[in-house]
């Protein structure tokens, strides 16, 4: 399969590469890289990490960067899918932090599998879309700010580092990317890992339909007590997912399993 269909744009700027690598503060610790590509910060990551599992499942982009890194014994090459990964099991149980360049397309469903080892994860650096990297950050009353928000804001503390123009790319994208860091961890509650699922299903349910109250989202879910819970978490009945911080959200979660 081509890079085009894969979705990959190759960071080629030197002095790009040179600005991430700065950015992201690699340390001696065990690096995990989603699509690594031609190797544009592999050799960047492999100065000053202990180990770098470097993730590309286009088998030519492998195949090179094999070659191309022999002499990098700290370098483990791994041709797979990131999405069918089992990223704590490929870091040996070992904490580690991620760097990737992700197809706009897949930049969710990573970070949702991601998030599930987000106990052993230090920090997250990763290159996509900005009109995307601005939904991981929106704050509470954005019209950015949706469920990716608040699930990004839960597990860990993003913010979008800088800008990057589109002619740093080959081939270029028809839009502006960011580059978007994740310290580990963010307002996460102490749940059970059963009821942090439950969690980001009532959040998802909020979110349902975006211009409807939580009254109207969540009534399939609680039914009539739906006011009563609305009230206890200290919500008003006309009160719109998009207005609600992640703490709110937690404590209407907390109020909603009691009763």
């Amino acid at each position: 399969m081509s890079p085009e269909r894969l979705g990959q744009h190759f960071l080629s700027d030197a002095n790009w590469q040179e600005r991430i690598a700065s950015a992201i503060r690699v340390d001696d610790g065990v690096w995990v890289e989603i699509g690594a590509g031609h190797g544009e910060l592999t050799a960047r990551l492999a100065r000053r990490a202990r180990k770098v599992l470097a993730i590309e499942l286009d088998h030519r982009l492998a195949t090179r960067l094999r070659e191309t890194t022999a002499s990098n014994a700290n370098v483990e090459v791994i041709e797979s899918d990131a999405l069918a990964v089992d990223f704590g099991k490929l870091a040996g149980g070992d904490r580690f932090s991620v760097y990737g360049s992700l197809p706009y397309y897949i930049t969710s469903p990573i970070l949702h599998r991601l998030f599930e080892h987000a106990d052993r994860i230090d920090a997250i650096h990763i290159v996509i879309q900005f009109e995307v990297a601005a939904r991981i950050v929106a704050r509470p009353g954005r019209r950015d700010y949706g469920y990716l928000s608040v699930v990004s804001q839960w597990f860990g503390r993003p913010e979008i580092v800088f800008r990057i123009p589109p002619g740093a790319f080959r081939p270029p994208p028809k839009v502006a990317s960011a580059l978007v860091s994740f310290r580990l961890p963010g307002e996460r509650g102490e749940l059970s890992s059963e009821d942090e699922a439950a969690f980001l299903d009532v959040v998802k349910e909020c979110f349902a339909q975006k211009r409807k109250t939580l009254r109207n989202n969540l009534r399939a879910r609680l039914g009539s007590r739906t006011e009563d819970v609305l009230r206890e978490a200290g919500l008003s009945a006309g009160a719109r997912a998009e207005e609600l911080t992640v703490s709110q959200f937690a404590a209407l979660f907390e109020v909603a399993r009691e009763k």
